[in-house]
């Protein structure tokens, strides 16, 4: 059973045949009365008797649209709550990396949300990029431009990045975090490899990295959100590096023009540059 077979139902009952169901639902007369069959068997039930070329409904089936009008009713209520929410009305799926999730929207993201109550959001976070499909994500974050694809793209922002090392301990005592190979192409990576550092602990989860790096005992390579703390921590030596890795946003080309995605949109442009002054 699902809605599509209820209104099958009503439409019967209102036209008295199945020419008319059809033409009122714009579907073949054909599959009226098939799915009308079909329904029957499912329900166990007749629904409908012939009389005088007209498609009567049964005691049964008048029971049936009793529940059918009053789903009608619950509908027609589901489709007006947006009407009564004031501004855009939508669900936007973000995909991203863990940590821009976690350290750049996350934080910004109540109040956002507040100031937007028809207005949903659903973080999609991993450490590869989450596949771009209209199906799957609407907007997406990119830490490198992408070649090529069916969206629209812009910078987001270029990203400040730290070497940060413990104040303390002497030259080759740290243990020293790196990014995995096919991060090689990162401003981190190459970086850290033309200063031929000997990489003891490989990751690309910048949690870990920052977690080592709070022991005092570890260096490593990070982005400057979530970075606040090290900064402040006197033990630890942070050292702007001269290239900064770029963020890129992208849109699906079907919802440029939608109002929920332009504000979301414009959302997140604002977290970015907040970072980007910090």
């Amino acid at each position: 059973m699902n809605w599509d077979d209820f209104r099958i139902i009503a439409a019967v009952r209102d036209e008295g045949t199945y020419a008319g169901a059809s033409a009122r639902l714009r579907i073949d007369e054909t599959t009226v009365g098939r799915r009308l069959a079909r329904i029957e068997r499912a329900l166990g039930l007749r629904l409908f008797e012939a009389a005088d070329g007209v498609r009567k409904p049964t005691a049964q089936c008048e029971m049936v649209l009793a529940h059918v009008q009053a789903m009608a009713v619950h509908a027609d209520e589901i489709g007006r709550i947006g009407e009564s929410l004031p501004g855009p009305v939508g669900r936007l799926r973000i995909a991203s990396t863990s940590a821009i999730a976690e350290e750049v929207l996350a934080p910004r993201a109540a109040n956002f949300l507040r100031a937007h109550p028809g207005l949903s959001l659903q973080f999609l976070t991993s450490s590869e990029n989450v596949k771009f499909s209209r199906w799957e994500a609407d907007l997406a974050i990119r830490l490198r431009k992408p070649d090529r694809g069916d969206f629209a793209i812009s910078k987001l922002a270029e990203i400040r990045i730290y070497l940060f090392e413990p104040v303390a301990a002497t030259a080759g005592d740290a243990v020293m975090c790196i990014y995995p190979d096919e991060l090689d192409g990162t401003p981190e990576m190459q970086f850290l490899r033309a200063r031929r550092v000997r990489g003891r602990c490989v990751t690309d989860n910048v949690r870990v990295i920052r977690t080592l790096i709070q022991s005092h005992q570890a260096a490593g390579v990070l982005p400057e959100h979530g970075c606040a703390d090290l900064l402040s921590d006197r033990r630890l030596r942070a050292t702007l590096l001269p290239k900064r890795r770029d963020a890129w946003l992208l849109v699906q080309n079907h919802l440029k023009h939608d109002a929920a995605a332009r504000v979301t949109i414009d959302w997140v442009r604002a977290c970015f540059q907040e970072i980007s002054r910090g």
